[in-house]
């Protein structure tokens, strides 16, 4: 090899690695750019969620009261998490969460999509009539609360005058657990199913036209074509929609102390209800963030379980 091509190859090793220097300094000003925009947005994050996290996980190891601070804190170990365990109202409170959970979500998916196919189509008046069924959504749970509260009086609620109308007798909506279940579900029912009607429309409006052409070309009933076509496509969007709905239904807790207050007696407390109940009502502190973590952990194992099989959704639609 001569001196010239040995010169020139080293002209080009060197140029070539400088070129790697710079584009690895490139990258790294870049990453260090987007830290730098991320990071007073990612501390703002651990000091309002891991923060809160880590001290209800270590006051739940106490035995505490936030109304008396000066009795100090006395460590108690897992004292908590037994005395919760072992507790017989709790498990009620878990049996009604989960009826309650079961029904809402069942039937805020159920309505939301029919009522999300049909407002797929283009009709006269459909977008006042997709405006006017999303304003339950822009309300407080509080005011949706009382209001169905008013409307379910024993005695002068129009739910009831209504059922007189019609020649039935008076409900005691408020007053019996299964009747008071029923009417927390139609209350949130009534407030969450325009959220699914907003999802649902949007996804089902995502779906090529094409698609149905060729399906009606093919000969497909409106039926095939619903749970063949609509469905399967939209199914990672109605996922979504579903775990969200579960998550919060089991959080639920404004909406059942202004409409029922957890009673009759103690009957249509939620897990969450509990929770607020015993650390503001009893000042239990450390058995309330015993049971609130309970719960975290709770849906924490819910969404473990549920967004693997929303991956796999994304991967096949």
């Amino acid at each position: 090899m001569s001196a010239l091509d040995q010169s020139s190859r080293e002209a080009t090793m060197s140029a070539s690695h400088q070129a790697r220097q710079t584009e690895l300094r490139r990258r790294s000003s870049g990453r260090l750019m987007i830290f730098g925009f991320l990071s007073p947005t990612l501390a703002i994050l651990l000091f309002m969620v891991a923060y809160p996290i880590f001290s209800l996980v270590y006051y739940s190891f106490f035995n505490f009261s936030a109304l008396r601070p000066a009795a100090g804190m006395k460590p108690v170990g897992f004292k908590n998490y037994e005395f919760l365990l072992s507790d017989p109202d709790l498990w009620q409170r878990f049996v009604f969460t989960g009826k309650f959970v079961v029904l809402c979500v069942a039937l805020q998916m159920l309505i939301g999509i029919f009522v999300g196919y049909q407002l797929q189509k283009n009709f006269r008046g459909r977008d006042v009539v997709f405006t006017a069924l999303m304003m339950p959504m822009m309300l407080s749970p509080v005011v949706v609360g009382f209001l169905w509260r008013y409307m379910l009086n024993s005695e002068w609620g129009v739910v009831n005058y209504l059922l007189t109308v019609f020649g039935l007798s008076k409900v005691d909506w408020l007053g019996q657990t299964n009747a008071a279940l029923w009417a927390a579900a139609a209350a949130d029912t009534w407030m969450w199913t325009p959220f699914i009607i907003l999802l649902a429309t949007a996804a089902f409006r995502g779906i090529p036209e094409t698609i149905y052409e060729a399906a009606e070309v093919d000969g497909a009933s409106a039926a095939y074509r619903f749970f063949r076509i609509t469905l399967p496509m939209s199914a990672p969007v109605l996922f979504i929609a579903l775990i969200l709905r579960l998550i919060d239904s089991f959080k639920q807790y404004d909406l059942f102390f202004a409409l029922t207050g957890g009673g009759p007696g103690s009957s249509t407390e939620t897990v969450s209800f509990a929770v607020a109940k015993t650390a503001f009502s009893y000042f239990y502190t450390g058995e309330a963030s015993a049971l609130a973590v309970m719960l975290l952990f709770m849906l924490i194992g819910l969404s473990m379980i549920l967004v693997p099989t929303l991956g796999k959704m994304g991967e096949r639609y």
